[in-house]
């Protein structure tokens, strides 16, 4: 499960990289569709929880060797 989140998280920060620079491309050749100025959220915010599933991850591993003790 663990390999999976960090692969996605990777390919997650591509798209959000390709969408953010057509953003930019939209926006210099003039008035953008919203399509294309929404287009990062999506992305954004699954970053947003698989980063934060993954910066738990070492905190709830430690609890996880205290309770076991």
């Amino acid at each position: 499960m663990n390999r999976f989140i960090r692969s996605a998280h990777r390919w997650l920060s591509i798209a959000f990289t390709a969408a953010v620079i057509a953003n930019f491309v939209a926006m210099a050749l003039g008035e953008p569709p919203a399509w294309i100025v929404y287009s990062p959220l999506p992305p954004l915010f699954l970053l947003m929880f698989s980063g934060l599933y993954m910066f738990a991850l070492p905190y709830l591993a430690g609890t996880r060797k205290h309770t076991a003790q």
